[in-house]
C-alpha cells in the first residue's frame, strides 16, 4: 500500500473552502455515517458506500463510484479506505486518496483564523473545529497564551504556542462540557497553566482551578488586553462568559448567532431555563450592542463571514433571535425551551465525569466520545427538524 496517495483533514478542509471539485467516499457503515460524517461551507458531492460491500461484491460495488472527480476515501481510523483506495486503483481509478488516521482526524481538526487587527499589540484567535461545528479562542500577549475552551488536541495548541513564541500560561472554561472532552486538565498537567473556571460546575472537580468571579477582571501579562468575568448561568448553572479588551464577547454555550444555549442538558430544564432567562435579559441585553459575539459553538457554516471566521454583532445576533429575547416572563421562556427540547445524547453525561475528572478514558475511548457535531443549542436544531 506504500504506493497509494493520502491527504490529511487539514487538506480536506482547504479542499471544502475553495470548492474542489471532488467525491468524498465515505466506506463506514450506515448507521456510523448517519451519526456523522464530512460538512463543509460549501455543497459537495458525498456518497457512503461501506467498506464490506467491496469485499463481498468488488466488481459491483466499484460500479457504483463515479470514475468524473477526484476521490477522496473516508473511513473511521484509515485501513478500510486504504483498502477501497487500494481496489479502486486496481480498477482503474487515476486520482484517488485516502483520510490519514480516519475520521478521528477530521473530528479533532482546529483551524486557526485571527479575530483582531494585525496593529493591535495583542492577538486574539478563533479555532475552529469543523467536525464539532466548535469554537475555542487563544489570546496571545507578550510571550503569554490563553486558552479559552480548548479541545484535547493539546499538540495543536503547544504547537501554535511555540510559532508564536508563547508560552501556555492559563486556560478560561466558560462551562462544564457535556458534547466535547476539555484540554484543559491535559495542558495544565503537561504546561503548568492554571485553569480558570467557575465553582457552579467545577466545585467538585478532582483537579485544581481557580475560581472566577461575576465581575472579577483579569490583565493579560498585566497590563495587557483586560477579560472581564460574567457569570451568565442557564446552560449550566457555572456558565460563565469572557468580556475582551471590551470588544470580544466570548459566549461559550449561553449566546449562539443562531440561538442560544439548551438549560435542558443537566436533567433540570425548568430551573436551568429561569436562570438563562434571567441572564439574557438582565445581562446579555444589557451589554454593549456592539460588542463581537464569539460563540462556543456554530449552527452551520451559513454563521461563517468570508474569511470563515464565526462571528456576529450583539445587536445583530439579537435581531437573528428576536422571538427568544423579546419572551417577556420566565414561565413563558420555560415553556419555550420545554417545546423545543429533544433527547440528549447519552454520552454527555460520560464526557461531564471525564471533565471533572471524576472518570479516566483511553484515547480510543475519547475519540469514539468526542465524534459528533455538537446538540447544545436550544432552539435551532429543532426548528430545522
Amino acid at each position: 500500500m506504500s504506493s497509494l496517495q493520502s491527504y490529511t483533514a487539514t487538506d480536506l478542509f482547504e479542499y471544502l473552502c475553495k470548492k474542489k471539485d471532488m467525491l468524498v467516499l465515505d466506506v463506514r457503515n450506515e448507521e456510523d455515517f448517519g451519526q456523522f460524517n464530512v460538512e463543509g461551507p460549501f455543497p459537495f458531492e458525498m456518497a457512503n458506500v461501506p467498506y464490506f460491500e467491496f469485499m463481498e461484491e468488488e466488481d459491483a460495488t466499484v460500479a457504483k463510484v463515479s470514475r468524473e472527480k477526484p476521490i477522496k476515501v473516508v473511513c473511521a481510523k484509515e485501513g478500510s479506505a486504504q483498502y477501497v483506495n487500494e481496489i479502486l486503483v486496481s480498477h482503474g481509478f487515476e486520482d484517488v486518496a485516502y483520510l490519514a488516521g480516519g475520521i478521528k482526524t477530521w473530528g479533532n481538526l482546529l483551524t486557526p483564523k485571527r479575530i483582531n487587527p494585525e496593529s493591535d499589540d495583542y492577538a486574539l484567535y478563533q479555532f475552529i473545529r469543523p467536525g464539532k461545528t466548535s469554537c475555542n479562542y487563544g489570546l496571545i500577549y507578550k510571550g503569554e497564551m490563553a486558552i479559552f475552551d480548548p479541545s484535547r488536541n493539546y499538540e495543536f495548541y503547544q504547537s501554535f504556542a511555540n510559532n508564536h513564541q508563547a508560552k501556555i500560561v492559563r486556560t478560561f472554561e466558560t462551562h462544564l462540557q457535556a458534547d466535547y472532552i476539555s484540554g484543559s486538565k491535559q495542558i495544565a498537567n503537561a504546561t503548568g497553566a492554571e485553569i480558570m473556571a467557575h465553582g457552579g460546575d467545577f466545585s467538585e472537580a478532582s483537579f485544581q482551578y481557580s475560581q472566577v468571579n461575576d465581575g472579577d477582571s483579569f490583565a493579560m501579562g498585566g497590563d495587557g488586553p483586560v477579560v472581564k468575568i460574567m457569570h451568565s448561568p442557564g446552560h449550566t448553572p457555572g456558565s460563565t462568559s469572557y468580556i475582551v479588551d471590551n470588544t470580544y464577547f466570548i459566549s461559550g454555550d449561553t449566546v449562539f448567532i443562531q440561538s442560544v444555549g439548551r438549560p435542558d442538558l443537566g436533567g433540570k430544564a425548568t430551573e436551568w431555563a429561569v436562570m438563562l432567562y434571567d441572564t439574557l435579559t438582565n445581562k446579555v441585553q444589557k451589554l454593549d450592542k456592539y460588542l463581537d459575539v464569539l460563540p462556543g459553538h456554530f449552527i452551520d457554516w451559513t454563521e461563517a463571514n468570508d474569511d470563515f471566521l464565526i462571528s456576529e454583532k450583539l445587536h445583530k445576533v439579537i435581531n437573528y433571535n428576536a422571538g427568544v429575547y423579546a419572551i417577556d416572563s420566565p414561565e413563558k421562556f420555560t415553556e419555550y425551551i420545554q417545546d423545543n427540547m429533544r433527547k440528549s445524547p447519552n454520552v454527555y453525561n460520560e464526557i461531564r465525569k471525564v471533565n471533572v475528572g471524576w472518570l479516566d478514558v483511553d484515547i480510543d475511548e475519547a475519540d469514539v466520545m468526542d465524534l459528533g457535531k455538537n446538540e447544545c443549542a436550544a432552539t435551532a436544531y429543532a426548528n430545522k427538524d
